[in-house]
């Protein structure tokens, strides 16, 4: 039963989200076109550059999979971080090796940290503080802070906002070599391009050194354009003299091979001005790897110029991921299908969503003339890869027969997996292949319908990946108390506002009530909360009630849920204690944001409780759950009892007084009903409702006034 959000004063309707974001986020790209991301605007070829960018980078907790702590070091001011909505959330940086700055340049976005401390460490475990800082506002702050470190963690200790703390970059920067040692390297040197427009316009003339030369490309996404620079070199920039065809999107990636790549600067465009962009790296070869294109045409370049020490001297390269180790390859790499479904049985279910580590997302195929066997989705890993293994999360509408093949150019295929036999649900594939391109070609649906995808993910060594979100939080503690509230309030006074929203409004599911601002939801003054359900017009409705919940005041991933409530008999009452993915704030319907339903009894039958599941998979009434009795069989509403859920990474366990009476384990459901999506954040939801699809409505027995009185809400994390 999802609650409806209320915006704040002084937010977007849409979002709830402080309205100033979309202004700031276009002055952020507007610097960006000015060349601002990787170096300072002040010294374009100074020794000052950002050691940060493109840095492992982690963080206490994370919004959203859109605001991972990573973009903020990508040197992409349109792009952002941002924490959960709690004090004392931390981000930090690896630098890869001690290194020794002078400037901590903080980039806020509107949701800025009024409070802060700057701390360095040598090993991520014992930390130096260097800074204790304050903000007024969102400006911009360039910090002179003189220290030296591998680590650099930022702390928020009060937010200045309702929501977290976010920043669009933070930038550490330090010195390198001066500017006299830099060269140009790239000039003259073999020169590839994934794709040439003419005859007239090959790779090589991008690093031939005339200006009245250029490179351009294929019309379409995405392109690359590549140097051998014949040896390793300590590389400290790289130029770009686009033509009228620049690429609002790009990257600058190095590699020692030509074959693994690695990301050192994430770039935005918004004009085809000549961009200068800071390195820190040792490698042989420097590619331009394009994601979107600016205008119709390719992209171009009069000049691809890359600086760095000529005399083969070289500085310790920053430290990449083991070589063996597989990782997700695929995570937003672009993708494409054989046809895609957007309407609105199925919304932007596109390629992409198969490959952009949200299980609540999905492609599927279309049926402009009639669901049919044959089709295909397929991923470019953005170079040649080893691939290990396939991991598929379908839909109900799967393959029962398909094959995994790969290529090196997208054109000649080998199958290096193959089944008729395709089970549906999640399946984890053992494969061996090498190749740029990995496709699944679909040959036998399931039934009726078309293909369906909630994950196509690869795995392996090599290509060109992209570091997938991470929430970084760490194991909860069921024993650490983080929230509570014992209702210990004054006889007739309201729910503490600094801990709860009360929410207004109809209720969903063919409910009865008015959840009313106030009146509905008030202490006994014996340590209880009292939600009340009267019967009394309100709102177009017969009954009123009430209903809270723990929005934009408490919001959290993992822990020990709990509350001891005495929940009200009689025909249509629905007492409820639940949570809600905090996505939904932003705009994300149910059930994609995902619904953890702690406690619902019926008044009919007080003898039974229910503890569900709902997800885009399974919901409504096909939720993944259980019903559960007291050992004895009695009534629930003839005393309190305690309802609690112990969530972790592996999945979901509740209790009823301490007595565990249901178990959503993680890999269990992902391998019999669907994709698990609890991962982020939830807040807390209290209600009773009046009638109702499941409870049915309220008849001439039901007992008015009635009341659910909650003891205590307390969350261990």
């Amino acid at each position: 039963m999802p609650p409806v959000p209320r915006p704040a004063t002084g937010t977007t309707a849409a979002t709830g989200r402080p309205a100033g974001r979309t202004a700031l986020a276009a002055l952020a790209v507007i610097a960006v076109a000015l060349g601002l991301a990787a170096v300072r605007a002040d010294q374009a070829h100074a020794a000052v550059v950002v050691l940060s960018q493109g840095k492992t980078t982690t963080a206490s907790s994370s919004e959203s999979a859109g605001t991972a702590p990573s973009a903020a070091t990508d040197g992409n001011t349109g792009t952002r971080w941002s924490s959960s909505f709690a004090d004392n959330q931390w981000i930090q940086v690896d630098l890869g090796s001690t290194q020794s700055f002078t400037e901590i340049d903080l980039t806020w976005e509107a949701a800025y940290a009024s409070a802060y401390t700057i701390q360095v460490s040598d090993n991520g475990s014992t930390w130096t503080t260097v800074r204790n800082g304050t903000a007024t506002s969102a400006a911009k702050q360039a910090l002179a802070i003189n220290g030296s470190g591998r680590y650099v963690r930022l702390t928020g200790t009060q937010r200045a906002t309702q929501y977290g703390i976010s920043l669009f970059e933070l930038e550490v920067l330090g010195s390198t070599a001066p500017p006299a040692t830099s060269t140009l390297l790239s000039q003259g040197r073999p020169t590839t391009a994934s794709s040439v427009e003419s005859a007239g316009t090959p790779a090589a003339s991008a690093t031939d050194g005339n200006l009245g030369t250029r490179w351009s490309s294929a019309s379409a996404d995405p392109q690359w354009i590549q140097v051998d620079l014949g040896a390793a070199r300590a590389l400290t920039r790289v130029d770009l003299t686009w033509e009228t065809a620049y690429a609002s999107a790009f990257q600058i990636q190095t590699s020692t091979d030509g074959t693994v790549w690695t990301t050192q600067s994430s770039q935005t465009a918004t004009s085809s001005a000549k961009q200068s962009i800071a390195l820190s790296a040792t490698a042989r070869y420097v590619r331009l790897y394009s994601t979107k294109r600016a205008t119709a045409y390719g992209v171009s370049l009069w000049e691809l110029q890359v600086f760095g020490v000529a005399d083969g001297s070289t500085t310790p390269p920053p430290p990449t991921q083991n070589p063996g180790t597989p990782v997700l390859l695929s995570y937003k790499k672009p993708g494409t299908a054989s046809t895609s479904q957007d309407d609105g049985t199925c919304y932007q279910c596109t390629p992409d969503k198969a490959l952009d580590a949200d299980a609540a997302s999905r492609w599927a195929s279309a049926n402009p003339a009639g669901w049919t066997d044959a089709g295909w989705i397929q991923v470019d890993l953005g170079a040649t890869a080893h691939v290990s293994q396939v991991v598929l999360q379908w839909d109900p509408a799967y393959a029962t027969g398909y094959q995994v093949q790969i290529s090196a150019d997208g054109n000649a295929w080998s199958t290096i997996y193959s089944t008729t036999t395709g089970k549906g649900l999640k399946e984890t594939l053992n494969v061996s292949g090498d190749g740029r391109y990995v496709r699944l070609n679909l040959t036998k649906r399931s039934g009726p319908y078309g293909y369906s995808l909630y994950a196509f993910d690869v795995y392996g060594t090599g290509g060109n990946p992209v570091q997938p979100p991470t929430t970084n939080v760490p194991a909860p503690n069921f024993t650490r108390l983080a929230f509570s509230d014992e209702f210990n309030g004054t006889s007739g006074t309201g729910p503490d506002t600094s801990k709860w929203t009360v929410d207004p409004g109809t209720g969903q599911n063919g409910e009865q009530q008015y959840y009313t601002p106030s009146g509905n939801l008030n202490m006994d003054g014996q340590g209880h909360l009292v939600i009340q359900a009267r019967k009394e017009a309100a709102g177009g409705r017969d009954y009123t009630s009430g209903r809270m919940n723990t929005t934009n005041k408490f919001m959290f991933t993992y822990g020990r849920v709990e509350a001891r409530i005495k929940v009200p008999a009689g025909q249509g009452y629905w007492p409820a204690f639940w949570m809600m993915g905090a996505d939904f704030l932003t705009g994300r319907p149910w059930p994609y944001n995902g619904e953890v339903d702690i406690m619902e009894v019926l008044g009919k039958d007080t003898t039974t409780s229910y503890s569900t599941l709902h997800a885009p998979a399974y919901n409504g009434a096909g939720g993944y759950g259980g019903s559960y009795k007291l050992p004895d069989g009695a009534p629930l509403s003839n005393d309190f009892h305690t309802w609690a859920a112990e969530w972790d990474a592996n999945g979901i366990r509740y209790f009823l007084d301490n007595r565990l009476v249901f178990t959503a384990d993680k890999a269990t459901v992902e391998s019999t009903r669907g994709p698990w999506i609890y991962d982020h954040d939830f807040y807390v939801i209290l209600n009773l409702a009046v009638g109702g699809d499941w409870p049915g409505p309220v008849d001439a027995t039901t007992p008015f006034p009635a009341q659910m009185l909650v003891d205590y809400v307390r969350v261990y994390r």
